[in-house]
């Protein structure tokens, strides 16, 4: 399967595949925001589009399109097409420089890359028919309040991933008790027991369980000893998609 990335300018901004890292998370004592295997799942599940250059951007408040202003860190071409205020009311507007073209029954979603915190801006996610739209799509982001933001070069301005939006509109959500499904519910009951014991083990300060520091079943796709049936095959704890490649 292909997802075709056709350039719009000479030289489009850079994309990568989804990187792991957030520096929030570095911030963290051992990096232990890095055990929560659902976070880095999602910061590697789609690809980055990176800022070509460091901005800053300012917003006074006012609900017109020149209440936002724009002051690359150097002259950079294109810049004023890149980045500009368009919709007016805060809302500051990306052009990612391509036009996707994906498989029938494909769209990618977009929005900023997950878990990427920026302070006084908040990315808006869209969903794009992009298996037959002939122009591209934008990038907006909003202020959160009057103020000024900074973008640095190779900063991620746009996650995108690929995803069959019209198969979901088969699933039928059903609400059971789990007592109606006895092995999920022995599983469960099991985990909740193990986690307990683990976390008051933790708070007496356990030399052992102080340092295994965390509980690995979810990471390593393992069920505790105690259950008999075997974890399902096809677990996941990297995730590594294809970089762009040059094509005919």
């Amino acid at each position: 399967m292909e997802l075709e990335c056709y350039p719009l300018e000479p030289r489009p901004p850079e994309i990568v595949a989804g990187r792991p890292q957030r520096a929030w998370m570095d911030h963290f004592a051992d990096r232990h925001a890095y055990r929560c295997l659902p976070l880095t799942m999602a910061n590697t599940t789609g690809w980055e589009i990176l800022c070509p250059v460091g901005f800053t951007a300012t917003w006074d408040g006012g609900p017109h399109q020149s209440a936002i202003t724009f002051r690359p860190d150097h002259p950079h071409p294109g810049f004023a097409d890149f980045v500009k205020s368009h919709f007016s009311r805060g809302v500051m507007t990306f052009h990612p420089g391509y036009l996707f073209r994906t498989p029938p029954g494909w769209s990618i979603w977009t929005g900023g890359p997950p878990n990427h915190v920026k302070d006084g801006v908040q990315p808006l996610a869209g969903l794009v028919e992009t298996d037959w739209l002939p122009f591209p799509f934008t990038m907006n982001w909003i202020f959160t309040r009057p103020g000024t933001v900074r973008f640095e070069k190779g900063e991620p301005f746009c996650f995108f991933m690929m995803m069959q939006d019209k198969a979901m509109e088969q699933v039928q959500p059903v609400i059971r008790s789990m007592n109606s499904n006895p092995d999920l519910r022995k599983q469960y009951d099991v985990w909740a027991e193990k986690r307990g014991e683990f976390n008051s083990l933790i708070f007496k300060r356990d030399p052992e369980a102080t340092k295994e520091a965390w509980q690995r079943f979810y990471f390593k796709g393992e069920y505790p000893e105690e259950i008999e049936e075997p974890a399902p095959a096809g677990h996941v704890n990297k995730r590594r998609l294809k970089a762009p490649k040059l094509g005919s």
